[in-house]
């Protein structure tokens, strides 16, 4: 497995991460002994970055990373992120304040099971409280050794100057895929300035680049796709052409449209680490897949091109979650 670096003086990563957050009801009922089976074998087979967050599951995501990794804890860079909340009556809310910082890292601890968190990200960035106050009590977290590095999800530019000027960041975390590509803009420029490593979630833009998600008849009652725009019945038709035009790129290599996909990340630079989910052993093998693909100039033209003619339609999320990323 290659070795990527976290910004300037982050972890020492695995080129592929673990995304957890299907491991627990968020598209379908994942088998939770098939997901931890899942993540010791991405373990065996060098993945050393597994993430989640104390939103999952409501905190049962955290629970079953915790269990699948007894054992085998020192082989990981754990990953969670706080402040993104889900209150009882089903609504959220975002909390980045100071003295929450303090009591969320302090449940995450309990939830995994371990004395530290390697790598630590505000979720959501809360609007109503400034940044240096959130990251200032983060790096607090530092300094007692309950946290090793610090970072962002979903963070905009100025955002990101701003919590890299009160502690150094490690990583900023994003979605970023063939089909999401707004952080070229400004976002990765940004962490290239100012060394700060990339993780780039979703990076199969939720199953849409498999190529299996045809019609939303196949998505379950509960999928929380089926909220989602460019999942929507008049967008996703579209979207597919997109999957349809790399896929000559995909055979000429024996390898999936998915494997492909987190190849091309892994293409756009040393400092991006993709985190794609797999909730299980099949989905993990083909992901892993990607880490092998060598791409010619031709390849990247085909993709290019395929860029160009097609045009992903469709936010990612619904339009009041576009609302809270901050950017």
């Amino acid at each position: 497995m290659q070795i990527r670096q976290l910004g300037k003086n982050g972890p020492r990563v695995s080129a592929l991460g673990l995304g957890c957050m299907g491991m627990t009801p968020i598209y379908s009922t994942p088998d939770p002994d098939e997901a931890s089976a899942t993540i010791r074998a991405a373990v065996d087979q060098g993945i050393n970055l597994i993430d989640t967050a104390d939103m999952y599951g409501g905190g049962k995501n955290e629970e079953l990373v915790g269990r699948a990794l007894t054992g085998i804890r020192d082989q990981v860079v754990l990953a969670s992120k706080f402040g993104n909340m889900r209150l009882p009556d089903g609504t959220r809310r975002v909390n980045g304040k100071p003295d929450y910082v303090f009591e969320a890292c302090d449940k995450s601890l309990k939830r995994l099971g371990v004395d530290h968190i390697d790598l630590y990200y505000l979720h959501r960035v809360d609007p109503t409280v400034p940044i240096e106050d959130t990251v200032g009590a983060m790096g607090q977290l530092v300094e007692r050794g309950k946290v090793r590095f610090i970072g962002l999800s979903e963070a905009g530019a100025d955002t990101i100057r701003r919590a890299q000027a009160t502690h150094p960041l490690a990583a900023i975390q994003t979605e970023y895929s063939l089909a999401t590509r707004d952080v070229e803009d400004d976002i990765l420029p940004t962490c290239r300035e100012l060394g700060i490593g990339f993780v780039a979630y979703a990076p199969l833009s939720r199953g849409l680049l498999t190529g299996k998600i045809t019609s939303l008849d196949q998505l379950g009652a509960n999928d929380r796709r089926r909220d989602m725009p460019r999942f929507s019945d008049e967008n996703l038709e579209n979207n597919l052409k997109l999957v349809d035009a790399i896929a000559t790129v995909a055979e000429s290599k024996g390898v999936s449209t998915a494997a492909i996909s987190i190849a091309w990340i892994l293409s756009r630079g040393k400092d991006i680490v993709p985190i794609p989910g797999c909730s299980r052993r099949v989905t993990l093998e083909d992901a892993l897949s990607a880490v092998g693909v060598q791409f010619s100039d031709n390849d990247l033209e085909k993709i290019d091109t395929a860029l160009e003619q097609v045009k992903v339609v469709g936010t990612r999320y619904p339009a009041k979650q576009m609302q809270r990323l901050g950017l």
